[in-house]
């Protein structure tokens, strides 16, 4: 578990702390205190499913940062096999912002594709805080176009603020390359399973979410914009964030209920960041549940799926005459 805490986390975690005194402390004989371990622990599971169950989206906003939740390569570990990353676009580049490479998942051969953050300073530089330039997205194609040609399903892992917005990836044709991915992708012929992580950040999030099924951990976001940018430019006041993050709506139950997800999927009690290895396990049932599913249709069949599944998005308003 991270040591990193949030304000909201601050009194469970104080709790915590004094519990693991009192075990040190407890030997047994004169000095048994399990009458006031058993009360503190259950003081302590109440406080923390008071706390998470009425997270606001902010807080949740803040939950999908966190510095200790799994990244795409922690995934790796914990689901998959025979893990062997590929790296660079052939045109440009490596860019480490993005991860992927090809694995077993209950002995099957498949793409794993994902943002990758960093924890350290140094590690976060190399990867760019998770903000893919084009070469990023240029990787991720080529390498679920080999899957494609080599029949394997696809899992992408998305976690990241959006696309890296600086001159030099705008040069190099950074909506161009998002822009194609979203193209290629509508048209896989492979199965294609998509779940946020962390964040989802606009496009940047978007150009490896093109997917049969999208799913959402419970503490993660998905929107076209980020709760700050928006207040910047919608309330010229950077400070609104919190306002902002409660109109865009960009929580996994706000998302499931305007039929954007297909799923949320449920953390360990307290956030991933707490149990990254039961949350994994979590995760784990939903790939293998849905991939199930969709392995019974055919290639045409999982193209006109995720055409018919992106076409459903939003509500339109036609006048005739």
């Amino acid at each position: 578990m991270s040591h990193y805490a949030l304000e909201f986390e601050k009194p469970l975690l104080e709790l915590e702390r004094k519990i693991d005194e009192l075990k040190q402390l407890s030997t047994g004989g004169a000095n048994d205190f399990g009458d006031e371990l058993g009360k503190l622990e259950r003081k302590a599971k109440k406080l923390q499913s008071e706390i998470f169950s009425d997270l606001s989206r902010w807080q949740v906003v803040q939950l999908s940062r966190h510095h200790g939740r799994p990244y795409t390569l922690d995934y790796v570990q914990h689901l998959f096999t025979d893990w062997v990353e590929l790296h660079g676009d052939r045109r440009f580049a490596e860019d480490q912002a993005i991860v992927g490479g090809f694995a077993r998942f209950d002995g099957e051969p498949v793409l794993v594709l994902g943002h990758q953050k960093g924890r350290s300073t140094k590690e976060n530089m190399q990867r760019n805080f998770g903000m893919p330039r084009p070469e990023g997205y240029r990787k991720a194609l080529r390498l679920m176009e080999m899957a494609e040609r080599f029949n394997r399903p696809i899992f992408c892992f998305i976690d990241t603020p959006g696309a890296y917005p600086g001159i030099g990836a705008e040069e190099r044709g950074q909506a161009e390359a998002i822009a194609y991915n979203l193209e290629i992708m509508a048209g896989l012929k492979v199965p294609v399973i998509c779940t946020v992580i962390g964040e989802g950040g606009s496009g940047g999030a978007l150009a490896i979410g093109v997917g049969n099924r999208v799913l959402m951990m419970e503490f993660s976001v998905y929107s076209v914009i980020s709760p700050e940018a928006c207040s910047s430019i919608l309330y010229r006041d950077p400070t609104k964030a919190e306002k902002a993050a409660e109109a865009l709506k960009l929580t996994a139950p706000d998302l499931a209920g305007f039929g954007i997800v297909d799923e949320v999927i449920a953390e360990a009690p307290g956030g991933a960041h707490r149990d990254p290895k039961l949350t994994a396990e979590r995760l784990g049932n939903a790939l293998r549940r849905h991939l199930g599913e969709l392995k019974k249709l055919s290639p045409e069949q999982l193209v006109d799926d995720r055409y018919a599944k992106f076409r459903a998005l939003g509500v339109f308003d036609e006048e005739l005459g």
